[in-house]
Order: C-alpha cells, then structure tokens, then sequence
C-alpha cells in the first residue's frame, strides 16, 4: 500500500501541458490563477494591457470599496489593516500588484484573446489570440470582467449632439467641471457618487437623471456594514429578504420622494435578482435633500442642442456624464459556443461548466449582494477544484492512449522518427 501524503507536504504536480489559459489579469483571474498554482497546476494568465488590474486603474479617483476590506481580500493574502476598513481604488490596485508578486504568478501582458474554440481532437481548448498567436489550453477560465465595455445607449439625436458626453469610465475627478453645470445620467453606485464628487467639487449645477429610483442603502449604520445583511441573506428565499428589507430600508434612509426619488415597489432582493444591486449611500441623501443634487427624468433624446427628458423637458447642461454601465462583450469570444444567455452573460459560472463546453469556465460575471470580491474568492477555489479534476481526468486519458499506442507496436521498432 501506498504511504499516504502529509497534510502538509506539496502536492505533487500534475500534468498539464498544455497548460490552464485564464483570461484577465484582474481579482478574479489572478485569485484563480493562485488557487491552480496551490495544486501545482500550470495557469497561465493572458492579460490585453500592459498590467494587472487594469479596469480597477480606469475607475475615478473617489472610489472606495463598499466591501470590508476584510472580505475583500483573495485567497492567501489579506489586505493591510493600514488600507481601512474601506478600500480606496489606488490600494486595490497596489494589493493586486502584491497579490501577483507574492504568489508568483505566470501572467502574459499585452496578448488580448479573440476567441475560444475547442481543439480538433477535442480535447481541449485554442485559444486565438493578438499577434495571430493560437494557444493549446488544457482548459480555460474567462475572467475579463463585468465592467468590460462601456454601454451608451443609443440615444435618438446622440451621434449628432455637439455638446460635451463621455461615459462614467472617462471620468476621474471634478476638477475639469468646476463652475459648470453636469447632468449625470443614472444612478448605480458609480452614477450617485460621480454626482456627490461634483457637487463636492465645485461644479455649479448638477442634475442627476433617474429612470428607476434605487433602493439607497447605508454602506454601514451602527458599525455593522451592509455586506454582512447581505452575507447572511443571500441564501435566503428572494421574497423573505424583500420583506425583511422593507421596514429596514424605511428606518435606514429616510423618504426622498419629495426630491424625485420615491422608493421602489419592487423588493430589494428582486431587484438585485434582476441585476440592480443596491446604491451605498456615500453622500447621495445628504446631496439630493439639500437640493445640491436635483433629480430630474430619464434622458429619451438629443435634440437641437438640448437634452429632452422623459417628462418633456428640455435642458442643456454644459456636460453630459453617461453612467449607463457595462457590457460583457463575451459574444465574439464564446458566443459560438452556445455558452451564453440571450442577454450575453455566461449560463453557468464559477466550478460550473456548460455540458457542451467541458473545461471552459467563467468568473466574476454576476454581481452580489455578498460582494464581488468575496464571491470571487470562493468561485477560485471551486474552479481550481473543478479544473485539477479534469487536468487529472484528461492527463489519465493521455496515459492509456500512449500505453495503448506501444503495446500496439510491432517489437524491434522505435516510436522516434528520423529528422
């Protein structure tokens, strides 16, 4: 009988070549990548730009995390206590330098994979890629990102407006607005604190458009911050939560209905279901009571100059932010593959594959009320999990087909071939 392994003694590495292809060098492609190297599995992570975490360096300059930074590290790091309890972007992004300093990790920068395909054998995965590079992947996690592409809708007079519009992704800081008057169109997280920091940050007027009111939550009341309520209730039946969140939204944040935002009928945790996460009050209430941000309509049209409202009016702001969010862009990449929903997003995702697509999984394609960062921990060790089973199971099949292939040679002949 085999002695068997300490708990504590390296894994023994496995098999793989070729090797595992993860797909983005941000938190969750680099967490998993770690969790692969812990099981001595080659991951090999292919990054388009020139660094790790490059969606978190676009973000603007006021953006802090609305997860503790307890629960908001990646497995085998933890974030430094002199971070705070909320981290600011620029310490996201040093960590995740760290992170893949520590840890070691195999990343490729500036190779942008175009698309995924399964290898003619069929036994694993081709990656097509920049430079007309085409990789063998013994299984592939995509890991690009839910803030991929920005999304501006597509506005009736949008193409022939003159006046200044750029998406909430070329925004960093108010300082080009000072003075002006800034309509900022929809209120997510990234819309409500786009407003505050203008408003903080001297810009004359700002007028926030608002399709559907969200539900505001307190990022933290009494030291207990809104990620554990959602830690605790995620599992919970969708319409418990949206009874329990009621009369706890009500006491929380007070009535805005008076200045445009009136709260949702529908549930909290239906809308998060819906894909609406929550907006983390950082300043938003204060500013929308004291008039320093207006809630107007939603945006219908461009029209002569003017922005015409949902209600009929018109206004022309000197500049149009457009926090309008992401798409995945995951349609040229794995739309053939049948791995996608009508809206886009992968069908299946963290230690899940799609029965038609063995090997190929995704990351940080949903957003939780639990926090993504701490959803894509978890998801990166139950993909590691997945991936070291079916590197093992494709490296026992290789075993047999070359044991099968010498038994069946005549004797006396050699499998090398003369050059």
């Amino acid at each position: 009988m085999a002695a068997s392994r300490p708990a504590d003694a390296p894994r023994p590495p496995l098999p793989a070549d070729p090797p595992v292809y993860v797909i983005g060098a941000g938190p969750g492609g680099l967490a998993v990548a770690r969790e692969l190297r812990e099981r001595n599995v080659r991951a090999v992570v292919l990054e388009k730009s020139d660094r790790v975490g490059a969606s978190w360096r676009g973000h603007y300059d006021r953006l802090r995390l609305h997860t503790t930074r307890r629960l908001s590290a990646l497995p085998g790091l933890p974030m430094p206590r002199r971070f705070g309890r909320w981290v600011s972007r620029d310490n996201v992004v040093r960590y995740l330098e760290k992170y893949a300093e520590h840890h070691r990790l195999e990343i490729v920068t500036g190779v942008e994979v175009h698309r995924v395909e399964r290898t003619a054998d069929d036994g694993g995965w081709l990656l097509r890629a920049s430079g007309g590079r085409e990789l063998t992947g013994s299984a592939v996690v995509v890991a690009t990102g839910f803030n991929h592409t920005p999304r501006l809708p597509d506005w009736p007079g949008r193409t022939e407006y003159a006046g200044e519009l750029l998406h909430a992704a070329r925004y960093r800081d108010a300082a080009p607005y000072r003075g002006r008057d800034v309509l900022v169109v929809g209120v997510g997280n990234t819309g409500a604190e786009i407003a505050v920091d203008l408003a903080e940050g001297g810009a004359a007027r700002v007028r926030l458009a608002v399709r559907t009111p969200p539900h505001i939550l307190r990022r933290s009341t009494l030291g207990w911050p809104a990620q554990y309520t959602g830690v605790l209730v995620r599992r919970l039946p969708v319409r418990l939560v949206d009874r329990l969140a009621g009369p706890v939204g009500r006491l929380s944040t007070p009535d805005l209905s008076a200045h445009g935002l009136p709260r949702p009928v529908t549930g909290l945790y239906s809308r998060v279901k819906q894909g609406a996460i929550p907006v983390q009050d950082v300043g938003l209430v204060d500013a929308v009571r004291t008039g320093r941000v207006e809630v107007v309509a939603a945006v219908e049209a461009f029209e002569d100059g003017a922005v015409v409202l949902a209600d009929g009016s018109r206004i022309t702001p000197d500049a149009v932010i457009a926090a309008t969010g992401y798409v995945r862009a995951l349609e040229g990449l794995v739309g053939h593959l049948g791995v996608l929903d009508g809206r886009g997003r992968p069908v299946v995702h963290g230690g899940r594959t799609h029965p038609g697509a063995p090997g190929l999984f995704f990351t940080g394609f949903t957003n939780p009320i639990s926090g993504m960062l701490r959803e894509l921990a978890i998801d990166a060790g139950r993909i590691a999990k997945a991936v070291e089973k079916t590197v093992t199971k494709a490296a026992g099949k290789a075993v047999t087909k070359s044991a099968a292939k010498s038994a069946a040679k005549p004797a006396g002949t050699s499998a090398a071939k003369s050059v």
